[in-house]
């Protein structure tokens, strides 16, 4: 096999993969080997290097991109597109599965790298609980509802209904705000005091509610409005 100057330009990344390791590629690199190949114009690491400029090198804007937007790029067709997007998608699910792996939740933070995987990279909004037991560790999470990039209607007795099916002693609730604004609504405001009055009664600690936005998230536990 010859060295890299002898390869086609699609395949030296492959090359430096095999030769000098993961970590030295760049994210255009990285996306070409995931590629493949590239136009008849630009060869695979410059197909990438267009799909990062559309998102100013962000990979986690890159992550929120459709399969329309990135089939707009020349060199990029519909199974590309897919391939990229699926990366991403395992690359947010391996740093899930560590938190996971430990999963006690004692703080919002722990919570919000908990779930956030679910709900940074959506354009609309989704209501969520975790549910725990006594010992903070995590029963499950269920998505309760989703809506538009405005809101989503939120219905207190499914989500006490789920609490009681699994004999939770305590939950958090989540939602996301598209826009990456973090203040929390009066309507979320109101929905958070009104579950609280109902876990009271059922005995079922409502430990926090977090808003997530982009790479960031209020907790209204350390805000204290719970």
């Amino acid at each position: 096999m010859g060295g890299i100057k002898t390869w086609a330009e699609d395949d030296k990344p492959r090359e430096k993969f095999t030769t000098k390791g993961k970590a030295s590629l760049s994210n255009s690199e990285l996306i070409a080997i995931l590629i493949r190949t590239g136009s008849s114009d630009d060869n695979a690491i410059e197909v990438g290097r267009s799909i990062l400029s559309l998102v100013n090198d962000d990979l986690n804007k890159l992550a929120k991109l459709s399969i329309k937007d990135l089939t707009s790029i020349p060199g990029v067709g519909p199974v590309k597109a897919i391939t990229i997007l699926a990366a991403l998608e395992l690359g947010g699910r391996r740093e899930a599965s560590e938190v996971r792996d430990r999963a006690k939740i004692g703080s919002s933070k722990d919570a919000y790298h908990y779930i956030k995987w679910r709900l940074e990279d959506l354009d609309y909004e989704e209501f969520w609980i975790i549910l725990l037991d006594r010992s903070n560790k995590v029963i499950g999470e269920y998505r309760i509802s989703e809506g538009g990039v405005a809101g989503t209607v939120v219905d207190p007795k499914r989500i006490f209904k789920k609490a009681l099916d699994v004999q939770a002693s305590g939950l958090i609730l989540i939602h996301n705000h598209p826009s990456g604004n973090l203040k929390p609504s009066q309507q979320d405001i109101s929905i958070t005091s009104k579950l609280k009055q109902g876990g009271l009664l059922l005995d079922i600690g409502i430990f926090d509610h977090l808003i997530i936005g982009h790479k960031s998230f209020f907790s209204f536990a350390d805000e204290g409005l719970l």
